[in-house]
């Protein structure tokens, strides 16, 4: 009880502060739960006598400052909440498109006892220099070091999370699962969006980012991903210095991608970056099923080769390998026009119910792909595909899949940096040999030796237990046949029985059962190689 009373007093504070900055989770004329009518109505006043202050500020910047007043996890929630327009609305998650996780600092000495702690000793014992930050966002903050070891001094980043952030994030995370909750309890409708299921997603990519060491991990595997890909690579990881709450990194002397100016004056080719960044994220989706999964322009930098490197891999994104698929046959089946096999996808990956018509909901997905290609290339947009797939899911009754959350908010993200570098780029073109290699490794002739090599694998597995299991069996099936005729005993007698069945198979009947089992794998192979 008193957990919920707690839940609610802080639900009703965010509630006030979203309110005095004239800010509106629930759009108007949206079914919602009476009580969520009821809170939108008590915050009239509020607006009301708050908006003098706040007339002349624009909207996205309110719900910045509202949500940054109310501490990070409400950032992270924000951000999150800008993929989801079929929840919140499409003016709301617009604005919310804008938001930039930045921060305040913390002080140093705070920055200084955490390095100490986390790492032992003193500060000095680690870095030559220790710079003030140079970035603070919600979670952490990093600052510029220096590191002397045997191949001479460098520049390093080190990225520290902030003081008791991971108890502020626990308590608003209750709040936020209270609230789910009673939202699918008392209001069926919206169980098919599955809340809950996206407090858990929030939740788990929250905890991945407070620990430090699994952010390493994950631009550590990255790298190993990456190894022959050419334009885009990840900065290494300072193992040594590295723990729970603090992490060093190779320090990125580059120009950020946002800075048009600087990028064009260094000589570099701006579509050619926008095509490297879109290519390089659909190929980590794609290919690797492990991507980065808060590419906007703030973690992009480009260095003095023309790489794009990436920074800040506190939130990533996995596929497996049905999620692999289904993103590749949408994207060549929109690019080749087969609505029939996006559909089917979609029935076949069960995102959509079974009761309903794959036929209708291939012409659903007809609407939304002529348009497409009967747009130029400065007109076509993956972030209006998506907005057009979740105008859907409401029809087809499609229940929101948490895995494909940090998907969705990714692919926007890096189409909006691709654009602003190549506002002429042609998002399909671009995808399309991403998506057709995908295809070709994976479902054509490669694809089919790969698994046949892991069928003939499994099968060899099977093969080589198989006379151990058909002995045994032989043996079962003889004293089960015999206590059939004599009758079912399970006593002293029957037991002794089995024994002596199991023991009785000769080497002869080993022997035969081996010679089959080969017969088998041999039949097999020339089933699979024909």
């Amino acid at each position: 009880m008193a957990g919920a009373l707690m839940n609610v007093l802080r639900l009703a504070r965010a509630g006030v502060v979203l309110a005095q900055y004239g800010v509106r989770f629930v759009p108007p004329g949206m079914k919602v739960p009476a009580p969520l009518l009821i809170a939108r109505a008590l915050t009239v006043p509020i607006r009301a006598v708050t908006w003098p202050f706040r007339a002349r500020q624009p909207k996205s910047a309110r719900i910045t400052e509202a949500l940054a007043s109310l501490g990070p996890s409400y950032i992270k929630l924000g951000q999150f909440l800008a993929t989801r327009a079929d929840v919140i609305g499409p003016e709301l998650a617009s604005d919310l498109s804008q938001l930039q996780d930045k921060l305040p600092p913390f002080p140093m000495r705070e920055s200084r006892r955490a390095v100490e702690e986390a790492l032992g000793g003193r500060l000095e014992d680690h870095f030559s220099t220790f710079g003030p930050p140079v970035a603070a966002a919600s979670i952490a903050q990093v600052h510029k070091a220096t590191v002397a070891d045997a191949a001479g001094p460098r520049d390093v980043a080190v990225k520290i999370l902030r003081p008791s952030v991971e108890r502020r994030f626990k308590a608003d995370l209750d709040s936020y699962y209270f609230a789910a909750r009673q939202i699918e309890r008392f209001h069926p409708p919206s169980r098919r969006l599955r809340p809950v299921a996206v407090v858990d997603t929030l939740k788990r990519t929250t905890e991945l980012e407070m620990d430090l060491r699994l952010e390493a991990a994950a631009i550590s595997e990255m790298a190993e991903n990456i190894t022959d890909d050419k334009g885009f690579r990840v900065p290494s990881v300072d193992w040594k210095r590295t723990s729970k709450r603090v992490m060093t990194l190779e320090w990125i002397d580059g120009i950020p991608i946002a800075d048009h100016a600087r990028l064009k004056a260094a000589g570099h080719d701006l579509k050619s970056l926008g095509l490297i960044t879109l290519r390089s994220f659909l190929r980590h989706a794609m290919r690797d099923g492990f991507f980065h999964a808060d590419m906007h322009q703030g973690n992009l930098l480009v260095d003095k080769s023309g790489d794009v490197v990436a920074v800040d891999f506190g939130i990533m994104g996995r596929l497996g390998a049905m999620e692999r698929r289904f993103l590749a046959e949408i994207l060549h089946g929109l690019i080749t026009r087969d609505y029939r096999r996006v559909a089917a996808i979609h029935f076949e990956a069960g995102y959509v119910p079974q009761h309903h018509s794959v036929e209708v909901f291939a012409q659903a997905m007809r609407a939304i792909g002529e348009p497409i290609h009967g747009r130029t290339a400065e007109e076509i947009s993956m972030a209006d595909l998506l907005g057009q797939l979740f105008a859907y899911t409401e029809v087809f009754d499609m229940e929101t899949r948490p895995e494909l959350i940090l998907l969705q908010k990714s692919m926007v993200i890096v189409e909006g940096v691709a654009r602003s570098l190549d506002p002429g780029l042609n998002m399909w073109t671009a995808a399309e040999p991403v998506a057709r290699d995908w295809m070709q490794s994976n479902l054509g002739v490669i694809g089919q030796i790969k698994d046949v090599g892991e069928g003939a694998s499994t099968l060899g597995k099977v093969l080589a237990d198989a006379p151990q299991f058909m002995l045994r069996a032989q043996g079962t099936l003889k004293s089960l046949d015999q206590m059939t005729r004599d009758g079912l005993r399970l006593d002293e007698t029957t037991i002794r029985r089995l024994a002596r069945e199991e023991a009785r198979a000769s080497w002869s009947g080993r022997a035969a059962l081996w010679i089959g089992a080969l017969s088998l794998a041999a039949i097999a192979a020339l089933h699979l190689w024909g």
